[in-house]
């Protein structure tokens, strides 16, 4: 056993989102809405208020948005605007101050933690700025550990993490430490773990934010052909006014308001 699979199994048994933690609780039950319904994201009236001691920050003011499964929305506004900070109530990682959100027919909003956990494991795939890549496991590993905490077996999971590196045009690079790897290489590794299991929600946080022009245009190509041809819903929070080319929606927030 390789230091590096040590690693992975270290982190499939000791992550929040091992199958012995995520099978504790079913999900909740479907609320106001239905698993038939075709909006993939719905929040309603959403906003946010960070306290810091006796001061009050509101970042969001009563945020209305439904996005249609299938579809990539983009998210995009200066820097302050709260943007990631929807992303973060959207994906069930922050708890809204007020509000709800709805995502796949389910009102996260009301889950505990546990099944908060379980449906983020199941449902969302997210892609960050920082490619947030595992430094000392190579690219087929950072994508079996995914894998690994869907609950899918090793052997399995080796796989499956080749061919989600070769569908991103990796298939050369199973065996590279993401220090060997350049910018736009090691973000097709982070899709490749996005899309590990099949999740119906991709959540991008700035993907093309560390890359140059190039690279950038590739990776958001990418992204869009693989969430077309799996019906998969994308959100993805961006300055990069590239984007719009390949976006279906766009929405713009200001001072914590969807404005246009």
């Amino acid at each position: 056993m390789t230091a590096s699979q040590i690693n992975i199994n270290q982190l499939v048994q000791h992550s929040e989102y091992s199958t012995s933690t995520v099978q504790e609780r079913p999900l909740c039950v479907p609320s106001i809405w239905e698993s038939s319904d075709k909006r993939a994201v719905v929040a309603k009236g959403v906003k946010m208020v960070f306290q810091t001691g006796a001061d009050s920050t509101p970042v969001l003011q009563g945020i209305d948005l439904e996005i249609p499964r299938g579809e990539i929305q983009l998210l995009m506004g200066p820097s302050g605007s709260g943007k990631t900070t929807l992303l973060s109530i959207l994906a069930g990682i922050l708890t809204p101050t007020a509000g709800t959100v709805c995502l796949l027919g389910q009102e996260i909003t009301r889950m505990s933690k546990n099944e908060l956990s379980r449906f983020r494991l199941k449902n969302i795939g997210f892609i960050f700025q920082g490619f947030n890549l595992f430094p000392a496991l190579t690219a087929s590993e950072n994508v079996e550990v995914a894998l690994r905490m869907k609950g899918i077996r090793k052997t399995e999971a080796r796989q499956q993490a080749k061919d989600l590196l070769m569908e991103v045009g990796l298939g050369d690079r199973l065996n590279h430490l993401p220090r060997d790897l350049s910018g736009g290489q090691k973000q097709r590794v982070a899709i490749a773990r996005a899309l590990a299991g099949n999740p119906k929600l991709i959540m991008a946080d700035e993907p093309t934010a560390s890359l140059d022009s190039q690279s950038g245009h590739a990776v958001i190509e990418l992204l869009r052909r693989l969430a077309k041809d799996n019906g998969r819903t994308v959100l993805i929070v961006t300055h990069d006014s590239r984007l719009i080319d390949v976006a279906d929606r766009v929405a713009y927030l200001e001072d914590g308001k969807l404005v246009g």
